[in-house]
């Protein structure tokens, strides 16, 4: 395996404990499917000598700590299809990493009405530091990622794998799953269409937007032209391990239609 797709060292880190897991995962190296599967908020966990970040642990199991279901998707997704996958470590409330660093939501101070103790008073030091820690492993693992696939002599796809509460600020989120893009609407066209068609209620844009919420999208392939889109399943769907399966599945099937398009692949600088 590439050195850079190994989560660095810990030693002398004051963020990073024995017992904490690595900074990212990379699953499935070896898979051949020219499509890697990013999964940025893929887990809850903080590190220990954060204290939950003065959270309750019931806080930690909501949608403001991690994208429910996600993890799970993702590594489904990846070998069904066979397909790499990288997947971020920690919380996104440690760091947000699909956020630029230095936005005030990035290391957010409230989330969805509920105080995050653990990130109020923060120095310059300690944000860079969580940056340092965190955030840029991460990004630095899809970039050599993506740079392996391409080095194979294919234009790899870069899928950002995401999911939303059903209710956000008392308001009900009624799409099945949301597809994202900015300024490349390749993939994202083709796989709504594709959605629809399976009677499915799909976002354009919705709920959240591509132009406003894609920095792992724009960083590692709108910069390079790469084919890309972001998903964005509804919670609920993934309660169960057999709702992760079906989507899993289902979100597989639709790329193996997608990737046999022509106009789909390619470097394309929009």
């Amino acid at each position: 395996m590439l050195d850079a797709l190994t989560p660095p060292d810990r030693n002398g880190n004051p963020l990073l404990g024995s017992d904490d897991p690595p900074v990212f995962e990379v699953f499935n190296f070896d898979a051949a499917r020219p499509v890697l599967i990013a999964c940025d908020h893929a887990h809850n966990t903080i590190p220990a000598i954060m204290d939950n970040l003065g959270l309750a642990p019931d806080a930690l199991r909501r949608h403001i700590a991690y994208d429910i279901g996600a993890v799970d998707v993702t590594k489904r997704m990846a070998t069904h299809l066979g397909a790499p996958a990288v997947l971020s470590g920690f919380s996104r409330l440690v760091i947000d990493c699909n956020r630029q660093p230095g936005d005030p939501q990035s290391i957010p101070r409230m989330s969805d009405g509920a105080f995050v103790p653990g990130n109020r008073d923060l120095s310059e030091d300690d944000q860079v530091r969580r940056v340092e820690t965190f955030h840029e492993p991460y990004h630095h693992a899809l970039s050599q990622m993506l740079a392996h696939i391409w080095r194979s002599g294919t234009a790899p796809w870069l899928f950002s794998l995401h999911s939303f509460t059903p209710t956000m600020n008392g308001e009900d989120r009624l799409w099945d799953i949301g597809v994202m893009w900015s300024r490349d609407s390749r993939i994202a066209k083709a796989m709504i269409e594709i959605l629809r068609a399976e009677g499915l209620r799909v976002g354009d844009n919705e709920p959240y937007s591509g132009r406003e919420s894609g920095y792992t999208m724009d960083r590692h392939a709108g910069a390079a032209g790469l084919p890309h889109v972001a998903g964005e399943i509804r919670q609920d769907h993934l309660e169960t391990a057999e709702g992760a399966a079906k989507w899993a599945g289902l979100l597989s099937e639709v790329f193996k239609k997608l990737l046999v398009i022509d106009d789909l692949h390619g470097v394309k600088h929009c």
